[in-house]
């Protein structure tokens, strides 16, 4: 039933315009520059500067993340943004000036020139700012501004999205599930977590996927939470990506993988098992698992809340984790969004409380990736993730169509 449902509300196949893509991102930071009364926005985490310039984020490691930081300023008012930064990858609309080494103190010290330059001074001025370095803070960048969240400012702008950052979601998850087709074949007894890697990675080379967004995960599971590690929830431990298992028949492994296709990432989460056919509790709570989803997809639709969905979620009676009393990890959620980062808002089921999830409106163009999780004590557990983005009259799926089978053979 489940399977029948998101096949019917499949988006069709879209073709992206990168030029329209980067203008109406930056009308939308705009326009949340003036509802916010900002004069300028002033971006340095990876995402947030991708998400004003397309240049694509080099690593969310902040070892790496760091090198050669790109800085992104938005200028309440006008047409096109800046990023400071040596290298290619910007879109052609950008403004783009010599790279400012915001980690050195000289370097902060020529950042706050050129805000300066940009802005006529930022004393007085309202300003947005996501990070700040060491260097920027000695060097008392905003020392004279009035600084706001610029995390905040960026997640009111991309929070709805437009069609083509729809598309672009739904052509990296149609990828990302085309070169997890070839992993699952290779799910085998007597394989390594890293060999399942390799393979899920040439496969990506192969589909023009350059990089992977994380470390994909292919976690054996445990039969009961007292077998697995000890978490601070008393609930299961994933992921944990320690050591290099070799899956063994019989396994219940949990996967997760994100890739990006113009910036823009995708999710797959997956319960195989290893060299067998799923037994009657596994069976079982595959079927739970579609249960939930089932409630929740029912009730998605503009104007409804995530408290909405939380309570269709919890109501479905799933066998649910150690821990907890809803059918979800307690450290994650039933759903999170997905854009230029692998999880934004909205996050719905978190320990933000019911409050939180209520006032969490659906509106058309949010996108939901939702990933219950049921549980069985002995049987261990099924896992999985579907995305989904809200439209004018329902929900359409942004899957490229993976089958359900909980087994790797």
């Amino acid at each position: 039933m489940l399977a029948t449902r998101l096949a019917e509300h499949r988006a069709p196949a879209a073709s992206i315009d990168v030029d329209r893509l980067q203008r109406d991102r930056h009308a939308r930071l705009q326009a949340q520059l003036e509802r916010q009364g900002i004069e300028l926005a002033v971006l340095l985490h990876g995402p947030n500067v991708g998400y004003a310039t397309s240049l694509p984020t080099r690593a969310v490691d902040v070892t790496h993340a760091v090198y050669e930081r790109p800085v992104a300023v938005v200028v309440a008012g006008e047409d096109q943004p800046h990023l400071f930064w040596d290298g290619a990858g910007a879109h052609p609309a950008v403004l783009q000036h010599p790279a400012v080494w915001p980690e050195l103190d000289e370097g902060a010290a020529r950042l706050g020139g050129e805000l300066v330059e940009l802005s006529g001074g930022l004393a007085g001025r309202r300003v947005a700012v996501d990070v700040q370095t060491g260097a920027m803070l000695r060097a008392g960048v905003f020392a004279e501004a009035g600084l706001v969240d610029g995390s905040q400012l960026v997640a009111g702008a991309k929070i709805v999205k437009t069609p083509d950052e729809l598309a672009c979601i739904a052509e990296a998850q149609r990828r990302n599930e085309v070169a997890m087709e070839a992993v699952q074949r290779a799910a085998r007894p007597g394989v390594t977590r890293s060999e399942l890697a390799g393979v899920f990675l040439a496969r990506l080379a192969d589909l023009g996927v350059e990089a992977s967004m994380i470390d994909p995960i292919f976690q054996p599971m445990p039969r009961s939470v007292g077998d697995g590690p000890r978490t601070t929830t008393g609930s299961v431990a994933f992921p944990t990506g320690v050591g290099n298992p070799t899956l063994a028949a019989g396994d219940v492994v949990w996967v997760d993988a994100g890739i990006d296709h113009l910036g823009y990432a995708s999710d797959f989460g997956r319960t195989w098992i290893v060299g067998r056919d799923p037994n009657r509790a596994e069976r079982r709570l595959f079927e739970q698992w579609c249960e939930v989803m089932v409630r929740v997809l029912d009730v998605l639709a503009p104007g409804v809340t995530g408290g909405e969905l939380v309570r269709a979620a919890t109501a479905a009676g799933a066998a649910v984790p150690p821990g907890t009393s809803r059918p979800w990890l307690p450290h994650f959620y039933l759903a999170h969004g997905v854009g230029v980062e692998s999880a934004e808002m909205p996050l719905l089921g978190t320990d933000l409380g019911p409050e939180f999830d209520d006032g969490m409106v659906m509106a058309p163009g949010m996108v939901l990736v939702l990933e219950p999780v049921t549980w069985e004590e002995g049987a261990s557990g099924y896992r999985a993730e579907e995305i989904v983005a809200v439209t004018d009259d329902g929900w359409c799926h942004l899957g490229g169509g993976h089958g359900y089978e909980p087994f790797a053979a």
